[in-house]
């Protein structure tokens, strides 16, 4: 038996893929981070599943259910929330099973940052104004940054960033940014996106920590900052070089 690592998107039951749905329809045992995942997720299991709700299991207990249920034929999925490739603890997850000889696959999700920018309206690479995403935390109670990876390296680049795990400290991390970006630059946060506590807040760098302070948010949202969530256009912008009348007449004269 394979133990599939599955990324449940950002909440919602009908955000997920295909073959994810398909995955937990055959599930034997089901693995899943409550403190992120709407239970609706789980509507996609049998009734007969076993859930094992992983917020209160450290890394080696969630490998040993793992790996118990491999042992006696039972079909795995560890859904993570948002996408595999961020913040899951793949890396720590696989290195156990690899140890233990148990095969796992992967299977990409929807991860918060996209769904947070569908929800907002805003495209956050704008010709001439951001060309990148910076998809990073800070370190508060967790695991140290590296050395390198400083916000301020990230924010002196002025490209879309992406906050995550980083909503208790949004006054300390706005102050930091405000050098870079501005106070007037604007600020979306969105809260447990696609759910049906989904909350958005929008604001500028200077306003945006007053009200994820008076909304009282402590976690499972994301911090979006930069030029390209602007209401408006930016005077900088340009339209896209790829879709552009100057690009199709020149490939029309180069057949």
């Amino acid at each position: 038996m394979t133990v599939h690592f599955v990324g449940a998107g950002p909440g919602a039951a009908d955000l997920i893929t295909l073959r994810a749905a398909s995955l937990l329809g055959s599930a034997d045992v089901v693995l899943f981070p409550g403190t992120y995942i709407d239970a609706e997720v789980l509507s996609h299991c049998r009734a007969d599943v076993q859930r094992v709700d992983t917020q209160d299991l450290d890394l080696d207990r969630i490998s040993a259910v793992m790996v118990e249920a491999h042992v006696a034929g039972r079909e795995v999925v560890r859904l993570t929330s948002g996408d595999p490739s961020l913040y899951s603890a793949l890396h720590e997850q696989t290195r156990r099973l690899d140890a233990a000889g148990v095969p796992w696959d992967v299977t990409p999700g929807v991860p918060a940052y996209a769904a947070a920018a569908a929800i907002v309206g805003r495209e956050l690479t704008v010709p001439l104004v951001a060309q990148s995403v910076v998809l990073t935390r800070t370190q508060a109670r967790s695991t140290a940054m590296p050395q390198r990876e400083s916000l301020a390296a990230y924010a002196a680049t002025g490209a879309t960033l992406v906050l995550h795990l980083a909503i208790t400290r949004t006054r300390t991390l706005m102050a930091e940014l405000a050098p870079f970006y501005g106070e007037d630059c604007p600020v979306a946060v969105v809260s447990r996106a696609s759910q049906p506590e989904e909350l958005v807040l929008r604001g500028t760098v200077a306003t945006v920590a007053g009200l994820v302070e008076d909304a009282g948010l402590r976690q499972a949202a994301v911090i979006l900052i930069g030029p390209a969530l602007a209401s408006t256009a930016d005077p900088r912008a340009a339209e896209s070089y790829l879709y552009s009348p100057e690009r199709v007449a020149r490939k029309e004269r180069l057949r």
